[in-house]
């Protein structure tokens, strides 16, 4: 069974769901939200993950104390992923600027690719 924060999920939606650019659907079971017809941004277990560009990511590991490389189901780490695992789901606010940088990466990977 999918295991995700539903605390999580509400603050991400009060915080993404009007932007034009995404929607929200699923990934493997858990919340996720879209950009275009690509994955930008998921519940998982104890945290989000997120679509960043790699060197977003590697400064993110190397500064926040609560990003973690992103590995779904145990798969290998992702390049371009990150995890953040916060307890208070409130605190992801902080994490605003982030998620739009992401909704913006992974549409702009889409309109250069033309899928």
């Amino acid at each position: 069974m999918a295991n995700f924060n539903p605390d999580h999920k509400t603050v991400l939606d009060n915080l993404l769901l009007s932007h034009p650019l995404l929607r929200a659907g699923k990934m493997f079971g858990f919340p996720a939200y879209y950009a275009g017809k690509k994955l930008c941004i998921c519940l998982y277990e104890d945290g989000v993950g997120i679509k960043l560009p790699a060197a977003t990511v590697t400064r993110l590991l190397e500064t926040d104390a609560n990003a973690i490389p992103f590995q779904p189901l145990g798969k290998p780490k992702m390049r371009e992923w990150v995890q953040i695992n916060l307890d208070d789901s409130e605190g992801y606010v902080q994490y605003e600027a982030l998620f739009h940088e992401s909704i913006l990466f992974v549409h702009e990977q889409q309109q250069k690719s033309g899928s």
